[in-house]
């Protein structure tokens, strides 16, 4: 096959490829820093000509030009496999949605449970010499994704990064419907907050729980961040890497010598992810790089697989938690503000690794919008609020006033042990909630 002329053939101009779409139809953008930017623009102006176009996509970046359109509900709906802040404006918007997903079972929805997408549009890296377009850090779901597809339609940008892996990571010319050749706008980042001293108070409680040897994951914001830098300044060795996301922390990591990742039982000297956002510096990190290895996201949540890593270590946020340890790490009672994701697989699957260890960390406060404060750790989950961790699944809980191992303890001990990493104002009041709920006892103390 002379793949040049292949990819000839199939050249098209983005607003070519969006006269497929039909009303009723579903349209994927793929995953994070994949979505389409000259297609989504094309679409856009389509749009108002269509009904009930149904769009799914997953960490958003940026606000899609579809977002701006006139009455966009009447044309249109945003659903969503994991909401971002760009997400979260199209639901209060009145057309966007959440699809809860356990994200490892992600590949096996679209192979069995996902209705037949009419179009697939999404960035991929230019052609390579054997005919292959690269997914850049979005492996995830992308290729189960594209056998669901009737046309897929990539939009070429010379700026994505070269992710290597498996035969999961891209796409032969052969399979591809249609290529539009875009702009190339940069790759869209995703920072952290500058950590907090609460995020270094919280991150040095969990440093010091790191074995040399371990196998890392961090969850996304500035409290894994800040624990992925303080690891960077810390005199740990031989660390190995096995995540959903890769961040940015972990290039800070790397680039101190801390990651080799000798001690893995499997995957030796790789740095393995299912996607990766942040800024700049790890899109470069990534780029062509033969240590980091790009999985389908089935790979790298796997419950069965994470326990096969010795001293597993998981860490991740949430929003709040309740005094029976319940975790709810996605919303804001009825507010979809973020997503299940993969956090409950690394929960389970750090318990089950030998000298493993998850970490559910937060700080104990946050100031409403009318500048109260208020308490992370709660009697019980404000109504509408959704159980990520069961109480069953929960190891340590971290705040700036302790760390505890709720796995093993009653009720009670359970309740006492969170009131003792609660912020000193709350712990009167939670105490007397406790007994409430019959949950205290009277020989309790803090």
């Amino acid at each position: 096959m002379d793949c040049k002329k292949e990819y000839q053939k199939r050249v098209a101009t983005a607003d070519e490829v969006v006269k497929q779409i039909k009303s009723g139809d579903w349209v994927d953008y793929g995953w994070c820093c994949g979505h389409p930017v000259e297609l989504d623009r094309a679409l856009a102006k389509r749009l108002p000509d269509l009904e009930d176009v149904k769009i799914r996509g997953g960490v958003a970046l940026w606000r899609p030009a579809i977002f701006d359109i006139d009455d966009p509900a009447d044309h249109f709906s945003w659903n969503s496999w994991h909401i971002t802040g760009a997400d979260r404006k199209s639901l209060s918007e009145g057309f966007g949605y959440y699809i809860p997903v356990k994200y490892s079972e992600l590949p096996k929805y679209y192979a069995e449970n996902v209705e037949p997408i009419h179009v697939a549009m999404f960035q991929v890296t230019p052609m390579d010499k054997a005919g292959y377009f690269n997914f850049g850090p979005n492996a995830s779901h992308i290729i189960e994704m594209c056998k669901r597809a009737e046309i897929i339609a990539v939009e070429v940008n010379e700026n994505m990064p070269r992710c290597l892996g498996g035969s999961e990571v891209g796409i032969h010319v052969s399979q591809v419907t249609y290529i539009v050749e875009g702009d190339n706008p940069p790759i869209a980042e995703l920072g952290a907050a500058a950590p907090t001293e609460v995020d270094e108070a919280v991150a040095k409680l969990i440093v010091n729980e790191i074995p040399n040897g371990a196998c890392l994951q961090l969850g996304i914001g500035g409290m894994p961040n800040a624990v992925g830098s303080l690891i960077a300044q810390s005199d740990l060795k031989d660390l190995g890497v096995h995540t959903e996301m890769f961040v940015d922390a972990f290039v800070d990591i790397a680039k101190a010598g801390k990651i080799n990742g000798s001690k893995k039982n499997f995957d030796k000297g790789r740095q393995a992810y299912a996607f990766g956002a942040g800024t700049k510096k790890t899109y470069d990190y990534l780029d062509d790089n033969p240590e980091c290895m790009a999985a389908t996201v089935d790979y790298t949540n796997d419950v069965h697989r994470i326990s096969m890593l010795d001293n597993f270590i998981s860490i991740n946020n949430a929003v709040n938690i309740d005094l029976f340890g319940q975790v709810n790490a996605e919303s804001s009672g009825l507010k979809q503000i973020s997503g299940a994701g993969g956090q409950l697989d690394f929960v389970l699957g750090a318990y089950l690794s030998k000298g493993g260890k998850s970490f559910i960390c937060f700080s104990s406060t946050f100031r409403s919008k009318d500048g109260t404060l208020k308490s992370r750790i709660m009697p019980t989950l404000d109504v509408g609020s959704i159980v990520t961790d069961t109480r069953a699944n929960v190891q340590y809980v971290v705040t700036e006033y302790g760390m505890v191992n709720l796995k093993g303890l009653s009720t009670w001990q359970r309740a006492e042990a969170l009131i003792s990493i609660a912020h000193p104002d709350f712990r009167e009041e939670l105490t007397r909630e406790a007994q409430k709920m019959g949950i205290w006892r009277r020989s309790s103390r803090i």
